[in-house]
């Protein structure tokens, strides 16, 4: 599945590193701390995360994410944005949960039978 079945599927803004729409997912994480996600998520996760500064796209470049998606409406700060423009990594923003979009994306994700 690619980022931009992500986008259409769950109903996701784009707000930059659009040059990344056709990478392709793999798998999923949630979480807040940059830590965890630096030891667990895996290459080609979509990372769900309510941070949005500059330090998420360093993990997500280290590990090779598919995309960030922020949650409740917050969107990345501009030095973010850069750096996802830069690394052609997306991040896209929902207004949903953190709850609510990890369990639709887990959903979607076992229904291609990714997870």
């Amino acid at each position: 599945m690619k980022v931009q079945d992500l986008i259409t599927r769950l109903g996701l803004t784009v707000h930059s590193g659009k040059e990344g729409l056709e990478r392709e997912v793999t798998g999923g994480y949630t979480s807040d701390l940059l830590s965890d996600v630096m030891g667990h998520a895996k290459e080609g996760d979509a990372w769900v995360t309510l941070q949005t500064h500059k330090n998420i796209m360093a993990i997500a470049s280290l590990k090779d994410l598919a995309a960030i998606i922020v949650v409740k409406g917050h969107v990345p700060e501009e030095d973010t944005t850069a750096e996802s423009e830069k690394e052609g990594i997306p991040i896209l923003t929902t207004r949903e949960e953190t709850f609510e979009i990890t369990g639709r994306l887990y959903e979607l994700l076992k229904s291609e039978q990714i997870v």
